[in-house]
């Protein structure tokens, strides 16, 4: 080897981005196993070689230990012939002979080829695998190469990306050569060589294409604060504005609908719903049981026997909506309640009227039953005056124990109604 094949090498290292020092000690250990190979040389000689970085020399040596008693001749030498070439050899010192086999200068051009070019093959996979690392969650173009049942690959640039059937959307077809936009999953390594995982069905992909779309998302003015999704069928994301200028909804729609319409088109058709997010949590379980309109939402914190945290939330919708708030096999309830972080149990009008009535029956009852132990009352007639003061009812002298109750429940009957027609005006 050379000064200008020294040289040669340093502006590749340079060019390409690698370790100079690596690529030596790349040759050094491919010019051993040429020697090896080329000599049938035996695997316990313990032979090395050294490559000059400044002159290019390059030398190839054997190793022996020496030992007072030889067992392998191939990788010892008895201490008293190292002595006979120098006398301060000891026992355990390791003797070094500088080979110099015929037709040399052929292996170690060979051995530098076949160094470089492993180097070079090693560097651009490490430089795929840390550039796609570092875009892990981003979006990336690309076109389909081939397809089966388990995966379809993806050309993506620089590099090929595997869709699992797992990461697929079943209104995809994944033609040859159709180009698509991809959400780069994770970055794995087998056998040496990356492998970039891309998903179409994450909900992940869809906050992107949004952010690639509305320019008021990618300057952090609307944010995407959640998202659920059922790949191929419908998608539902609550967007905040931070700006009381900005509207968030009209942003994502975009005008005449242009912005939506382009991310359903790279979706190929898959429904989406915008929801307003709101700090109440009241108001935004509400938001995201749309398309169906919400009279009351009750909810109820609990933690459960390992001390974690249940968020229940009741809501109650109108009888002739109870289909449209549950959806087609539960899927607006269940995209409700992931993308509110509320587990949603869904009641009609009139379940939810004759629960109210009997809980109101039973706690009527405790009450009577409490106030005839406290007066000793024995009739219904005793108890009257006892709870038209706890009712706060007017007229004592006409009132009963069933007037009373007919007049709780009409007054509860009557909050519905107004809860019903407040939902109304706002879905007009």
């Amino acid at each position: 080897m050379n000064i200008e094949l020294i040289t040669a090498i340093r502006d590749l290292c340079k060019e390409r981005g690698l370790d100079e020092d690596g690529i030596f000690t790349a040759i050094e250990e491919s010019l051993v196993a040429a020697y090896k190979r080329e000599f049938n040389a035996r695997t316990s000689e313990n032979v090395t070689a050294s490559i000059n970085r400044e002159t290019g020399e390059m030398a190839v040596f054997l190793e022996k230990e020496i030992v007072e008693e030889v067992e392998d001749p191939n990788s010892q030498i008895p201490l008293s012939q190292a002595k006979a070439i120098d006398e301060d050899f000891e026992e355990g010192d390791v003797l070094q002979y500088q080979l110099e086999p015929q037709d040399f200068g052929r292996l170690a051009a060979q051995a530098a080829k076949s160094a470089i070019n492993q180097s070079l093959i090693s560097a651009e996979r490490q430089m795929i695998h840390d550039e796609f690392r570092g875009r892990i969650g981003e979006l990336a173009s690309g076109t389909v190469q081939r397809a089966d049942k388990r995966e379809v690959i993806v050309d993506i640039g620089r590099a090929e990306a595997t869709l699992t059937s797992f990461e697929q959307s079943s209104l995809d077809t994944y033609e040859f050569n159709e180009r698509m936009q991809f959400l780069i999953k994770k970055v794995d390594e087998r056998r040496g060589r990356p492998v970039i995982y891309v998903s179409r069905a994450s909900e992940k992909l869809v906050e992107k294409l949004f952010e690639k779309e509305v320019p008021e998302i990618a300057a952090g003015v609307v944010e995407i604060v959640s998202s659920a999704r059922e790949a191929g069928s419908r998608t539902k994301i609550a967007v905040h504005s931070h700006d009381e200028n900005v509207d968030a909804l009209g942003a994502c729609v975009g005008q005449r609908g242009i912005r939506v319409q382009n991310v359903m088109d790279e979706l190929r058709g898959e429904k989406i719903d915008i929801i307003e997010w709101d700090e109440d949590e009241t108001v935004f379980i509400k938001n995201a049981m749309k398309p169906s309109s919400v009279l009351r939402v009750d909810l109820v914190e609990t933690t459960d026997e390992n001390g974690e945290a249940v968020r229940e939330a009741t809501v109650v919708v109108p009888d002739s909506q109870l289909s449209l708030a549950i959806g087609k096999r539960g899927q607006n309830a269940r995209l409700a309640a992931k993308l509110t972080g509320w587990k949603i149990d869904i009641k009609n009008e009139s379940e939810a009227r004759e629960l109210l009535e009997s809980d109101f029956m039973a706690e009527f009852s405790a009450i009577a039953d409490t106030l005839a132990e406290e007066h000793d009352a024995e009739t219904v007639e005793e108890l009257d005056e006892e709870l038209l003061d706890v009712a706060e009812v007017e007229d004592e002298t006409e009132a009963s124990i069933d007037d009373l109750a007919d007049q709780i429940l009409s007054a509860g009957n009557e909050d519905d109604s107004a809860d019903e027609d407040e939902a109304e005006a706002e879905a007009e």
